[in-house]
């Protein structure tokens, strides 16, 4: 039994050298053991290579005289607690330095290398000895979950933004139904009004045409700025430059809102430097930032109140400065100002209509101009001011060129006498309104409701009397627009296969027009038309050919 036994003790000294052995050779992890006074009893690879010191130079020293910052994370409390005999504490998530060990991983700028650690007893059967310590190195768990937060952040911001255009998008539909459907309200109201009375005085009748004519203005407006903006987020947008001078564009612009502003009692002052240079712009475009500019201070201040438009050279700049007496911006909301779709008051319960896209054009034209704009406002009842600096040009030629008038009288409009026109629309309304300007101008005007009619009526043509110009829709039942113009231009000449077309139609986008122009129209219009624009359209489009 005796030999048995001493076998037995043989054996599991053994297997405690070669344990003993194994734990001294860990590189995964750090292995630590201190007796109860917090002497070091075991030290192995892992911890010599990360600490640069070797087992050898630690054994038999005391834990905490080797490292005295590790008091301050609170690691000798951990020691006392599993010298009292408590279970195991696992150190993940308590602190994140526990020895000041070097940082394996610089990018992540610690000067400590982060650890987690087990804690415990040391026991000799029912006896605590003293403390052992399981270290691992989390450098790269930290990295991976720093990472993760900062997708998950990404992830949770992109949401947020997702969510937020998904309501702009929704507030702008909401926006645009009832901004549409109020003049078209008024449209179709009056319009009753007129054909269901049989008798109506001529004070009447003038109110009623001209509601009809300022609402359906008030559509045209808004769907020429969606329009304008859909040019500019495709790239689309083309400016005709030429030296402009300002102080004629904004004149031009401050006549247009003259009689709104008298409507609502509201004076508009101006003080235009007759001696600021000339820029190189689309007078058109200009003219229209000043105009929207102005509306929009018109559209906020209250009857009695006041507009200013300055204009004055500073420096190599135009500075074009608009100020009202109106109800202010927020500062909340002044950030965000010529933002598209962006409105103070998007609720039912606004006061002021609109879509929201007006500042929004006009920092987009301005910025294709090559200049800024700026918004500011004390506040809610303090009114507010728009800046816009435009670079000026001052070159000799330019002083020189002739520039276009756009405040002076308006010029006849052309004549269209001995001028075939071939009309085709299936919209007999539409159709008509095309017929009577035209034939108001001296043309000869032929119209048809189909892409089939219009072939035959050409087909049918002596040379003759072919048509000088064709107009068509372009959305019609059957062959469409597109179909009748490729036909068409499939015919030899005496058939009127080079006839000069017009497109008109309510397909206004840049990629329409560009679709048009492709399928071989000379000329795009969109509607609803201005009756002057239809007939110097027709004018230009048969300059130059024998009629």
């Amino acid at each position: 039994m005796n030999a048995m036994a001493a076998a037995r003790h043989e054996n599991a000294s053994g297997l405690r050298d070669a344990l003993a052995s194994w734990f001294n050779q860990q590189t995964r992890q750090g292995l630590v053991a201190t007796d109860r006074q917090f002497k070091l009893v075991l030290w192995n690879r892992w911890m010599e290579i990360h600490s640069g010191r070797s087992a050898a130079q630690v054994i038999g020293q005391s834990l905490f005289d080797l490292y005295p910052a590790a008091r301050v994370h609170g690691l000798r409390d951990y020691f006392e607690s599993a010298l009292a005999g408590q279970v195991t504490v696992a150190s993940h998530g308590l602190h994140r330095f526990l020895l000041p060990l070097p940082a394996t991983n610089a990018d992540l700028g610690f000067t400590e290398m982060p650890q987690s650690a087990h804690i415990g007893p040391l026991s000799n059967g029912a006896e605590v000895v003293g403390v052992v310590m399981m270290l691992e190195d989390v450098s790269d768990r930290l990295a991976s979950e720093a990472e993760l937060r900062k997708q998950i952040e990404a992830q949770q911001i992109a949401r947020a933004v997702a969510e937020r255009a998904s309501r702009a998008k929704d507030d702008f539909l909401s926006t645009l139904s009832h901004e549409m459907r109020n003049p078209l309200s008024a449209v179709l109201g009056w319009a009753k009004v007129l054909l269901t009375h049989k008798v109506i005085d001529r004070e009447l009748q003038e109110r009623a045409l001209h509601a009809i004519e300022r609402n359906a203005a008030a559509q045209v407006t808004m769907i020429d700025d969606m329009l304008d903006m859909a040019r500019i987020v495709a790239g689309k947008l083309r400016l005709e430059m030429q030296p402009v001078d300002l102080v004629s564009v904004a004149l031009a612009a401050v006549d247009v809102i003259t009689p709104s502003a008298d409507t609502k009692r509201i004076a508009v002052r101006t003080r235009l430097d007759p001696k600021t240079p000339q820029i190189l712009g689309d007078p058109n475009r200009l003219q229209q930032v000043i105009w929207n500019l102005l509306s929009n201070s018109l559209k906020f201040t209250e009857p009695g109140g006041s507009v200013d438009l300055f204009l004055e050279p500073v420096g190599k700049y135009a500075r074009v400065i608009v100020s009202d007496t109106g109800q202010g911006i927020s500062p909340e909301f002044l950030p965000y100002v010529f933002e598209r779709f962006r409105q103070n008051d998007a609720s039912s319960k606004r006061r002021h209509g609109g879509l929201g896209l007006g500042l929004s054009l006009v920092r987009e034209l301005v910025e294709l101009h090559g200049g800024t704009v700026t918004a500011a406002s004390e506040g809610d009842g303090k009114g507010a001011t728009f800046t816009v600096n435009l670079p000026t040009i001052m070159s000799q030629e330019i002083r020189g060129s002739r520039l276009l008038n756009h405040t002076g009288s308006k010029s006849a409009p052309p004549s269209l006498a001995d001028i075939r026109v071939l009309v085709v629309d299936d919209e007999s309304d539409a159709r008509e309104f095309v017929v009577t300007v035209l034939e108001q101008s001296g043309a000869t005007v032929s119209a048809v409701g189909s892409s089939l009619e219009a072939v035959e009526a050409m087909l049918a043509a002596f040379p003759e009397q072919l048509p000088h110009v064709l107009i068509s829709d372009i959305g019609m039942p059957g062959d469409d627009g597109y179909d009748l113009i490729r036909r068409i231009r499939s015919l030899p000449r005496e058939q009127g296969g080079h006839t000069p077309a017009m497109a008109v139609t309510g397909y206004a986008t840049p990629a329409d027009i560009e679709r048009a122009l492709v399928a071989g129209y000379q000329s795009h219009l969109s509607k609803p038309m201005d009756p002057a624009a239809l007939v110097a359209a027709v004018a230009d489009l048969i300059k130059g050919r024998p009629r």
